[in-house]
């Protein structure tokens, strides 16, 4: 039997240092996961097979994590208010990105995580598809990459756009939940336009989060009855992390005195989301970015700017309203 490699201490302080930094609140999703990929593009991963299986195991304890933060009052307010236009807005998305990834021949699993991403909350909805989706860390690598890329692109652009275009605080809000990836930059742009639209944003986006959960029980029904998969994917897992972003849910809206400790787990969550993001990126390798190319951004970026585009002109001409 083979003893195990000895990592010398001074090799892995790059990775205990970032993996510090990516737990401090002032690091940015997109932060950490830039800088565990340049720590593995320059100075290395030493622990490369530790830190994937790490990341595997600690996303969906996050996605868990971040259901302690959800009013499911609120949200199926406005869940039920808009429920056919978000189902079509969902479908309309997902078939573009679809379409997109086909024509610019990006892998199936990156296209259809950069298109669920795009379609519901960004980075958490990745994190949630991934797993049953059975994906390489280095897609899912790929695909949060071009997802937070744009999110922070669109926390700079959207207030501003909207000024620019006259938008009132309720439609800012319903376009900033449509079109701005993660819920994270959506909560940060409505407040930038003004505490109306913040309402309005946050509400409409966390209506929309809660499809997660059909639409990954739909992809692992559609993994688990024999589409193909990767020769070095990992085996289906069951989305049990689903069941349990419900039930924190369900516990932190239905019992009030969970509330106040609940925005500590999903605050504590978001952080663990964070270091994971890092892992995640300390996972990449060149021939990886090799492999994957300049395709699976563009898909991304086309998408943003169709549905960024489609939604003004709906929020513009009326056809999409707060109630």
């Amino acid at each position: 039997m083979r003893a195990p490699t000895q990592v010398s201490p001074l090799a892995l302080l790059p990775l205990c240092l970032g993996a510090a930094l990516a737990l401090a609140p002032f690091t940015p999703a997109a932060a950490a996961l830039a800088g565990g990929a340049l720590l593995a593009l320059t100075l290395g991963n030493p622990l490369v097979a530790r830190t994937r299986a790490w990341s595997q195991q600690l996303l969906p304890l996050a996605v868990v994590g971040l259901g302690a933060d959800m009013n499911l009052r609120a949200v199926a307010r406005a869940g039920l208010h808009g429920l056919g236009i978000t189902a079509l807005s969902l479908v309309l998305v997902l078939a573009l990105g679809w379409w997109l990834a086909r024509l610019l021949k990006v892998e199936r699993d990156v296209g259809l995580l950069i298109s669920v991403g795009t379609a519901i909350c960004g980075g958490s909805a990745i994190a949630a598809v991934a797993p049953v989706l059975r994906a390489r860390e280095q897609e899912v690598s790929v695909a949060l990459a071009t997802v937070f890329l744009l999110n922070a692109a669109a926390l700079v652009i959207f207030p501003p756009l909207g000024h620019l275009t006259h938008l009132s605080q309720d439609a800012f809000g319903l376009w900033a939940a449509l079109a701005i990836h993660d819920t994270s930059s959506v909560v940060g742009a409505g407040l930038a336009f003004g505490p109306r639209a913040l309402e309005v944003a946050t509400t409409v986006k966390l209506a929309r989060a809660l499809w997660i959960v059909p639409l990954t029980l739909v992809i692992g029904w559609w993994v688990g009855r024999g589409s193909a998969a990767a020769p070095d994917a990992p085996p289906v897992k069951k989305p049990w992390f689903i069941a349990g972003f419900l039930l924190v849910a369900a516990l932190v809206t239905f019992v009030p005195a969970l509330q106040a400790p609940g925005h500590l787990v999903a605050s504590a969550a978001r952080r663990v989301l964070v270091l994971t993001l890092f892992l995640i990126g300390a996972g990449l390798s060149r021939e990886a970015l090799r492999t994957v190319g300049f395709r699976p951004f563009l898909q991304g970026l086309l998408l943003w700017v169709g549905v960024g585009i489609i939604g003004l002109g709906a929020v513009k001409l009326g056809l999409l309203t707060v109630s």
